[in-house]
């Protein structure tokens, strides 16, 4: 299904499978649609079902979503949440957001994956870590630092 083109500023300035989406260039599986953003299904899925939700304005990252854009992005991801678990009978969802690494598509979308059990999936998908003896103290001081610092 290829959505209706809307006018956003800064779309006709980037090339990406999502911005084409948005201009109508692009043909995808449209689940949702706003103002504020545009959710379709990814070609390549983890899951059936699996719904990349993504701004309507670009923006290359969460870090570079404006703070108003924030909202809509999020209601829209745990609305397609609720619509996997009611619509596919998933159990649960897998909601992620890569930020440069790992990102091959460099517009923000946050990727909302149904989930049963069973379904095959541990955990995330790298090796996961343990804290040496003070580390985890010292890394929530550094990062509570940053935070106060603005």
């Amino acid at each position: 299904m290829t959505p209706a083109p809307l006018e956003v500023t800064g779309a006709d300035e980037h090339d990406d499978v999502v911005c084409q989406v948005v201009r109508g260039t692009l043909e995808a599986e449209v689940v949702l649609r706003t103002d504020d953003v545009v959710a379709f299904l990814d070609i390549h899925p983890l899951f059936l079902g699996h719904t990349l939700v993504c701004p309507v304005r670009h923006a290359d990252t969460l870090l570079d979503l404006p703070v108003d854009g924030m909202a809509p992005l999020l209601t829209a991801a745990q609305r397609v949440a609720r619509a996997q678990e009611a619509a596919l009978g998933a159990q649960g969802t897998f909601v992620a957001v890569n930020n440069v690494v790992s990102q091959s598509v460099h517009h923000l979308h946050v990727h909302v994956v149904p989930r049963t059990k069973g379904d095959g999936l541990r955990g995330f998908f790298w090796p996961r870590k343990r804290y040496a003896e003070g580390e985890r103290a010292a890394y929530g001081t550094l990062l509570r630092e940053a935070l106060a610092a603005g």
